[in-house]
């Protein structure tokens, strides 16, 4: 019987199914890595991912060298043992071996005659393919808006050597992570001034990414225009919405008669108006914007308080391990079919074991948001629905942490651990000081 050829790589890519592209940010970071290049780096869709491992395993053939001492790095041809690094980590020894006609015939007669010590090769896992970063390696970070964006800054405090990749909506942010796109996200959670961003709040109940961090950054807002652009000149200006109401004092100072106008983010504001030519429109955005898109800065440091600090968590697929030999914070999220009625019940689990809370957010219950009571004297009462987010200073190694859990899930008919992870203890100072 006449063998039937395997089909072709372009066969198999014409025809399999693919997943939408990505929306991003008009200017985009490709992935690339020094030590394995991915075709289609940016899109991947879990068929392009599992074609990229095939890839990878082709690459990290390591050769027998019975000559060789151990250690040397090199083959007898001078060739390097392994690909240098995946995220930041030196790949193993797979013990794969190249299939040709000449390879079948060795190791049948090696088979034979029981020659072969070589220990069996074992199926490449995602371990290898893509362990969790070490510290100090580029990895790729995807943040929400456009290069300038204070969560590009974020990111880089976060992971200095990283790969920041823009994202046009905080939801694609979290799809990249999922989609192996990005190796972590790093979005905003609250600001001092602002309050919570909700958006995010409900985007970490609706995803299945972990909390492995967190940073603080304050945030130092300046007024940018094009050059030979006066302030008299202006007659609007555009930002993101907390961006001009951490601003709106300040600006009323300036004597800036102008209409204020929200988009989507600071930096994408100062893009807007450089590409755009507007010379009648002013954003707020930071400095390095400025420098990015060509711009004037026209006014420094006009937030209304100067203790103006976002801080912004770091997502990714696996949790971290958590340790007790550093501080700590854990995240949750709760409900209950009954109400806000066990919320002091949930609380006194904490106090009783002093744990201090750090932070309590309520969000409606998007499934339930309206609870019905009947009650024969004043008929049927409507109440809303809530989840509730804490935050408490405890790892989850802890004991008091463990049990104190224990209790919640007692009196929640819904518990999730959103993270547990080390807290931000770099030393604060007022935003003027970036």
């Amino acid at each position: 019987m006449q063998a039937i050829a395997p089909p072709s790589q372009s066969f198999i890519r014409a025809t399999r199914p693919r997943l939408a592209p990505f929306r991003v940010a008009s200017i985009q970071c490709v992935y690339r890595s020094d030590s394995v290049n991915f075709p289609n780096g940016v899109g991947l869709s879990r068929a392009d991912w599992q074609s990229s491992c095939a890839i990878l395993t082709s690459k990290v053939v390591s050769k027998e060298q019975p000559t060789e001492k151990p250690g040397s790095g090199t083959g007898s041809d001078g060739s390097a043992d392994h690909i240098a690094a995946v995220n930041g980590h030196k790949t193993i020894d797979l013990n794969l071996v190249p299939i040709t006609d000449k390879n079948k015939t060795d190791l049948a007669a090696a088979d034979i005659n029981n020659n072969n010590n070589r220990p069996p090769a074992r199926p490449l896992t995602i371990t290898d393919l893509s362990p969790a970063p070490m510290h100090g390696s580029q990895i790729r970070v995807a943040y929400q808006g456009v290069p300038g964006a204070y969560s590009e800054a974020a990111a880089g405090k976060a992971y200095p050597n990283c790969e920041a990749i823009p994202c046009d909506q905080f939801e694609v942010a979290f799809q990249a992570v999922e989609l192996w796109i990005a190796d972590r996200a790093v979005l905003p959670i609250e600001n001092s001034l602002g309050g919570s961003i909700h958006r995010n709040y409900d985007l970490l109940l609706r995803h299945r990414l972990h909390i492995v961090g967190e940073v603080q950054l304050p945030v130092h807002h300046c007024l940018l225009a094009l050059p030979g652009v006066r302030k008299e000149y202006l007659t609007r200006v555009i930002s993101h919405p907390q961006a001009l109401a951490q601003c709106e004092l300040t600006l009323t100072k300036l004597g800036l008669n102008v209409a204020r106008e929200a988009v989507d983010d600071t930096a994408g504001a100062a893009e807007f108006v450089a590409a755009n030519n507007l010379r009648d429109t002013a954003a707020i955005a930071s400095a390095r914007a400025a420098g990015l898109y060509g711009m004037n800065i026209l006014a420094d440091g006009i937030q209304d308080d100067s203790s103006n600090v976002t801080r912004f968590v770091m997502l990714a697929r696996e949790p971290i391990i958590p340790r007790t030999d550093r501080p700590f914070k854990t995240s949750i999220v709760f409900a209950h079919e009954k109400g806000t009625s066990v919320l002091f019940k949930v609380l006194s689990a904490f106090a009783f074991r002093n744990i201090s809370l750090t932070k309590i957010e309520s969000r409606p219950h998007r499934n339930r948001p309206i609870r019905l009571v009947d009650d024969a004297n004043v008929g049927t009462a409507k109440h809303f629905e809530y989840m509730f987010y804490v935050d408490f200073e405890a790892s989850m190694a802890d004991v008091r942490a463990q049990n104190a859990l224990a209790e919640v899930q007692e009196f929640t008919t819904f518990l999730r651990v959103l993270g547990s992870y080390p807290m931000d203890m770099t030393p604060w100072c007022p935003s003027g000081g970036d």
